[in-house]
């Protein structure tokens, strides 16, 4: 689907309902993060990142990372968020900070009529059906190997290569998570 098809078909979307919720799943630099920003700024919405939600280093146990997708703190997700994706009021949950390894502060997701949660492990299966579309993004290996080299620099791209992309791919594999979402976009 193109962006243009896109922006078209959530507008669809938004005139039939009160609240539109979109999950935007895909690898690591596949355009998450841009494209939800793009929509928020685009129809208004607000966004909740899966970053937010990665595990604590006492909850990275290896039979933890040995499920697939469990490299999320699926448990915090259901809690801190879902209970809040119909409701029209604004919430706050507690993000991860990766930079001290340990929850920070409290995201504030402001009342809007478009919530869109982006990022890995966002189509989980854990969480049920709680949206009203799912996006999944998928680029070639070359392009997401120049984003993360430009964004993390070649030391963090060894780490992104031997960890975290297998963690990915095996949640991807496991839960048919591309073909399961309702669009898919290749960049």
């Amino acid at each position: 689907m193109k962006i243009t098809e896109l922006y078209s078909h959530i507008e669809e979307k938004l005139a039939e309902s009160e609240r539109l919720v979109i999950a935007i799943d895909g690898g690591a630099a596949s355009g998450k993060t841009t494209l939800a920003g793009e929509l928020a700024k685009r129809f208004g919405g607000a966004v909740v990142h899966m970053d937010d939600f990665f595990l604590r280093p006492e909850q990275r146990t290896e039979k933890r990372l040995s499920e697939a997708g469990g490299n999320l703190d699926r448990e915090r997700f259901l809690l801190e968020v879902v209970p809040h994706l119909r409701e029209t009021e604004g919430f706050s949950y507690q993000r991860f900070d990766c930079s001290e390894m340990a929850l920070g502060e409290r995201v504030s997701v402001p009342k809007t009529r478009l919530l869109i949660v982006e990022g890995s492990y966002s189509h989980h299966p854990a969480f049920g059906e709680i949206y009203d579309l799912k996006i999944f993004l998928h680029i070639p290996e070359e392009t997401r190997k120049s984003r993360i080299l430009a964004r993390n620099g070649a030391e963090k791209y060894a780490m992104f290569v031997s960890r975290w992309i297998p963690l990915e791919n095996r949640y991807f594999d496991a839960f048919s998570i591309p073909e399961k979402a309702d669009i898919l976009i290749n960049g």
